[in-house]
């Protein structure tokens, strides 16, 4: 079940909202739970096992790391056992049959491939339950004695399957203590529908022509033209994907008094690699931060080497989380490359002139596009030769008709992209908040904005089969 289906917006949503708000406050837990359960379990029902399994584990692990956090060599052991489960049961389900095929491949074994099936979002949930233990150790939210209590803050739907990675910090008081109020549930209403917008009216449009790009097999037929056609669009259909996701979760929660941190802050206006990690998927950056890169000391080490090997360390983890595939480890690393390089030479943030810092937003998105390419690709030989098109280096025509005409018939809709992609709905608000005129008229105006998007992306689901999200994968 997806957030931009008719199942969810027509049924388990308002049945959902409905249940809720008319059950004694002092269910809710309970019911909020049963119903994130059930929204897991509609897809695949075995996985939610798993997951409560999991959940039950970690719940243990809570409570031993809680009772022993004084004895230090007694909470050590308790950590190490914690992420030593987690990460065996990661590997067994994401990167088994991975290690197999390259075990085989490297070593001509015969090992047979295991028919394990990935679950949706286990690598959410996962680090979800690892973030509870890790902050409860670290006082950072008080230990939960009811297991329904953890069940709901990694099973609860909004941010179950794909993000934001909600820390166990952020909302350990508002499991028990929340307060669901009107102003809440509207803002998070209207913050719903500008995520189910840029899904479905931005997301599953530019989406199209990136399928059609990277469907290629013959990478001499594949026009230049087309190849950045391909990029362009997947770069802003990610973007607005897993952002329109992210901000559909943010509005649920709200709706149900939670309230879940920024995932994005327009992460294509970045001048730098740095700052575009500060941009994008912040939840996942925040959590390697303050649980893998801080820890091994982060940027406060005597030696450079060991800066260095901090970041190689972080950033290897960042690609292995993304999937069990070559390509997602060489995105890693690139990252990994450029960010050592700025970390370094402080360059451009430390550049005295600004013309020049502004400037590098050009190299900077042209790597992250070019990361996306090793990100879309099947494989890696896929993403090289991907790349080889985009700058004609494999015998590719640089035009053809239709790359011509795709471009032409999708000049509309990359507009509207672009800008939205940017802070304008910000300054806008900047300059009306400084005029009563233009107050008094968004109190009329926003209101129907916000109906007509809503009825916009409506139409767009009932007409579109195009409906998946990009994140379900990890």
């Amino acid at each position: 079940m997806v957030f931009s289906s008719t199942l969810f917006l027509f049924a388990f949503l308002p049945f959902t909202l409905v249940g809720y708000y008319l059950i004694n406050p002092k269910f809710r837990n309970i019911f909020l739970t049963f119903m994130s359960l059930f929204f897991y379990a509609w897809g695949e029902p075995k996985f939610v096992f798993l997951m409560i399994g999991s959940i039950l584990v970690n719940y243990v692990f809570g409570l031993l790391v809680d009772r022993y956090r004084e004895n230090k060599a007694v909470a050590r052991v308790v950590l190490t056992s914690m992420i030593t489960s987690n990460v065996v049961f990661f590997f067994i389900f994401k990167y088994l049959n991975f290690t197999i095929a390259n075990l085989n491949s490297f070593f001509g074994l015969g090992l047979p491939q295991t028919h394990i099936v990935l679950p949706i979002g286990i690598s959410f949930f996962t680090f979800h339950l690892m973030s509870y233990v890790f902050d409860v150790y670290r006082q950072k939210g008080g230990v939960q004695k009811n297991p329904l209590n953890v069940a709901l803050y990694v099973s609860s739907f909004p941010q179950l399957v794909a993000g934001p990675i909600v820390r166990y910090e952020t909302v350990a008081k508002e499991i028990n203590h929340r307060h669901e109020n009107m102003q809440d549930f509207s803002e998070g209403v209207c913050r719903f529908i500008i995520g189910l917008a840029k899904k479905v009216i931005i997301s599953n449009n530019v989406a199209i022509v990136a399928d059609h790009a990277f469907g290629y097999k013959n990478f001499s037929e594949l026009p230049v033209s087309m190849a950045w056609l391909g990029i362009i669009c997947y770069t802003l259909q990610i973007y607005f994907d897993f952002g329109g996701y992210s901000d559909m979760a943010i509005g649920l929660g709200r709706m149900f008094g939670f309230y879940f941190l920024e995932n994005f802050e327009y992460p294509y206006i970045s001048r730098s690699i740095t700052e575009f990690w500060r941009r994008w998927h912040i939840s996942l950056g925040t959590w390697f931060r303050d649980y893998v890169y801080f820890p091994l000391g982060g940027s406060r080490v005597k030696s450079k080497y060991r800066l260095v090997f901090n970041l190689f360390v972080v950033w290897m983890l960042t690609g292995i989380w993304h999937g069990a595939s070559w390509n997602f480890l060489v995105w890693g690393m690139l990252y990994f490359v450029l960010l050592v390089i700025e970390k370094l030479t402080g360059f451009p943030e430390k550049c005295p002139k600004q013309w020049v810092r502004n400037l590098y937003w050009v190299p900077t998105m042209l790597f992250v596009m070019l990361g996306w390419v090793l990100f879309r690709s099947s494989n890696l030989s896929y993403a090289l030769n991907y790349m080889g098109s985009m700058f004609g280096l494999m015998g590719n025509p640089v035009n053809s008709a239709k790359a011509l005409f795709l471009w032409k018939d999708l000049a509309s809709i990359l507009v509207i992209a672009v800008v939205a992609s940017t802070p304008v709905a910000l300054y806008w608000r900047k300059v009306e908040s400084q005029y009563l005129v233009l107050n008094r008229m968004n109190l009329i105006a926003k209101p129907i904005f916000y109906i007509i998007i809503f009825v916009m992306s409506l139409s767009y689901v009932s007409i579109s089969s195009y409906n998946p999200f990009i994140y379900f994968n990890f």
